[in-house]
């Protein structure tokens, strides 16, 4: 890799997630709905508007337009600009450091899993944490829908910032550090074990990195799924003074202090469990799955043809 100070895997990691971004945003939308719906603590998402993900894309773009399932895209392709930027790069370095030490490879050449792992789960936590007010923006632009002209990237974060203080655009960072870790420890060292055997079959080749990125993204979508849905769900809440549909403004009072409808990662579990059954924290595993495929597949591929520069 060259100079533990060499820039390129930021660079090529931030160029290949901004792409990958772009080609399947559209899939994250309804992934993000689906996994809002049928909260019974939040009234406002207590429906069951769509059955799964097809039927979510055809009805947001029917009922709300294609340019819809758009909606954070601009956050989206900022959290890439640094999330992805952060994440591969740093992923790389710590792998050289790792393999200059002589920590990364066994007696016979390997590479050390739990290395391996160690170096993706502090960069994914890392990067995810740095980038999470895009994050934040992104899903409640997501859940808003209608289009980025209803609510733009400044109008979003200016009412996040006035109701809700700095904090707001931290909210969820702790399971989104962990979603990042789990993402990035399954992930990024099973395409390089994946990717490491298949050499002698395909060579170092686009069919060799189209196969071990999907392997990587079927692993990583079962072991986040359940963390995204919690993340997503404590991102979306918000601490203003909203009346429930069922309260009567004449029984609230002024100084009523705001509420959240989840104090945190560990109760937001328990009642999504308790209300909606173990299932709910597989809400949107399909259009997941489906999204980390193609973009794995475009990160890795574009990834790998942008380090014959090297």
């Amino acid at each position: 890799m060259g100079d533990i100070r060499d820039w390129r895997p930021f660079v090529y990691g931030g160029m290949a997630s901004i792409m990958a971004e772009f080609g399947t945003f559209p899939i994250d939308t309804t992934k993000t709905r689906l996994q809002i719906q049928g909260q019974k603590t939040d009234r406002s998402h207590s429906e069951l508007r769509y059955r799964g993900m097809t039927d979510a894309f055809v009805k947001i773009s029917r009922q709300e337009g294609v340019k819809a399932l758009y909606s954070g895209i601009w956050p989206a392709v900022l959290r890439q600009a640094t999330y992805g930027t952060i994440k591969f790069g740093t992923y790389y370095t710590l792998k050289k450091v790792a393999t200059d030490r002589g920590l990364l490879h066994d007696k016979a050449g390997n590479e050390s899993l739990w290395c391996n792992a160690a170096c993706a789960t502090m960069a994914g936590a890392i990067s995810s944490a740095i980038a999470n007010p895009t994050d934040v923006l992104k899903v409640r632009m997501q859940v808003h829908g209608r289009g980025t002209s209803d609510v733009g990237l400044i109008r979003c974060f200016r009412e996040i910032y006035v109701h809700e203080g700095i904090r707001g655009l931290w909210r969820g960072v702790g399971p989104t550090a962990q979603r990042a870790a789990v993402i990035a420890a399954v992930e990024l060292p099973v395409y390089d074990f994946c990717k490491l055997h298949l050499m002698e079959t395909f060579g170092d080749q686009v069919a060799n990195h189209f196969i071990s990125s999907f392997i990587a993204s079927l692993g990583s979508a079962i072991a986040s799924t359940p963390i995204d849905v919690i993340r997503t769900r404590l991102m979306n809440q918000r601490r203003v003074h909203q009346l429930e549909p069922s309260i009567s403004p004449a029984t609230t009072t002024a100084g009523a202090a705001p509420r959240l409808y989840y104090t945190g990662s560990v109760d937001c579990a328990v009642q999504t469990v308790r209300n909606e059954g173990f299932r709910a924290l597989y809400k949107g595993f399909i259009p997941t799955w489906v999204r980390m495929g193609p973009w794995n597949i475009i990160f890795f591929i574009t990834y790998e043809q942008l380090k014959q520069f090297y």
